[in-house]
């Protein structure tokens, strides 16, 4: 018997814990009746959630309200790698924008989210800003034929370009001809709301601008590369008369 009501209090804990996470209007007693409890046994499983570190807030009396303390969660965010790239990028956008909205703490949150790097990823976060570049706003020329970029692909293009890794990618041109090229995404361009990835193209030796909404599949390689300069892109491209092909 005392074996069966060990386990019927560790089970009514766990529910009780994720009924309280789920940010619902509850008191006592309505906690209390929907677990078949009494109000004494419920307070004695809540003093028991407290020892354990839930920061739980209740009413005086008995009909007060019971829930978690606002701040609960702070400091317990998991992200995945993908999630955390993102994350990161919108962060150095948000900078470079220098935008009144921009995040207050933002370089407190990057280091944060640099931390949960390897070492050698943190010295590539550290320069991730200055790799993106923001311009003026597109003409109508390029809005016209301009589509919004493939979440899936720029995922990818995103994990190239923060490891500096070589990316394989199917790309259409302006005429609409698709082929597939291997690149060093070595800078982005924002002319709102157009990216352009400026990269190394291997096969040509050459510079290249690329527009990430023309980009149809985009594949990671294991070939590392060294960052190049973005005077050598911007110059080679005004060189070209400025447009991406």
């Amino acid at each position: 018997m005392a074996r069966n009501n060990t386990y019927n209090r560790l089970n009514r804990l766990d529910l009780l814990a994720s009924r309280l996470k789920a940010d619902e209007l509850m008191t006592i007693g309505m906690l209390a009746a929907e677990f078949g409890v009494s109000h004494r046994t419920l307070s004695r499983d809540i003093a028991i959630l407290r020892d354990r570190g839930l920061p739980i807030e209740a009413d005086a009396g008995r009909g007060g309200g019971i829930r978690l303390h606002r701040t609960w969660g702070v400091g317990r965010l998991a992200l995945n790698y993908q999630e955390a790239i993102e994350l990161l990028f919108s962060i150095a956008i948000t900078e470079k924008l220098e935008a009144p909205w921009a995040f207050m703490n933002s370089a407190a949150i990057r280091r944060k989210l640099a931390a949960s790097f390897s070492s050698s990823m943190r010295n590539r976060i550290k320069g991730l800003r200055e790799r993106i570049h923001v311009s003026g706003t597109t003409s109508p020329q390029i809005l016209s034929s301009f589509n919004a970029p493939q979440p899936a692909c720029m995922a990818v293009i995103f994990q190239a370009f923060l490891e500096m890794r070589s990316l394989r990618m199917t790309y259409s041109d302006a005429d609409g001809h698709s082929s597939t090229r291997d690149i060093e995404p070595h800078h982005l361009l924002l002319c709102p709301p157009v990216w352009y990835l400026y990269a190394w193209d291997g096969d040509k030796d050459a510079v290249r601008c690329f527009r990430c909404d023309r980009i149809q599949s985009a594949s990671l390689e294991d070939a590392s590369f060294h960052l190049r300069s973005y005077d050598l892109f911007e110059s080679s491209i005004i060189s070209m008369g400025g447009s991406a092909i």
